[in-house]
């Protein structure tokens, strides 16, 4: 699978780390920085351009990675077409993919262990989307609010 990674300095060790381990367990990972460990870098750089990685290929995933998550989250999201999701537990990471069709996770590198960090991303992108009604109807009513939105000035 087609994997877009991004993290700012607080994540950097961490998507060093997935970079490694998911390009050996055979999928094909894109990162989009940080390239170096630069304590003054910005996050929401590598994460919009990972976002739009992931809209632009279909079927792809993301993976944003910052100290605790939230504002990678958060600038995830201002793709068009990208829904992320903070992931802190097993359970969050398959949610996001079985109930929302999340096509990123966000993770918390200073919140969580190498190890567990690596399970909540396995488990993501390792789960399918259940294609519940009402899931796609969730989906569906926040794609169409996207896409009626004006753009702001």
């Amino acid at each position: 699978m087609r994997l877009h990674i991004a993290a700012d300095h607080a994540g950097y060790e961490l998507k060093t780390h997935l970079v490694a381990h998911l390009t050996e367990a055979g999928h094909d990972v894109v990162d989009h920085g940080a390239h170096t460990y630069d304590a003054q870098d910005d996050y929401p750089s590598f994460c919009l351009a990972a976002g739009e990685a992931v809209v632009a290929e279909p079927g792809s995933l993301g993976i944003v990675i910052g100290g605790s998550g939230n504002g990678e989250q958060i600038a995830a999201n201002k793709v068009t077409g990208v829904r992320a999701v903070l992931a802190w537990s097993l359970e969050t990471a398959r949610l996001g993919r079985q109930h929302n069709d999340a096509n990123v996770i966000a993770v918390g590198g200073r919140m969580h262990s190498t190890q567990e960090a690596t399970s909540f991303v396995e488990a993501f992108v390792a789960e399918p989307f259940s294609g519940d009604a009402r899931h796609q109807r969730r989906i569906d009513q926040l794609a169409d609010y996207e896409a009626a939105r004006p753009a702001a000035s």
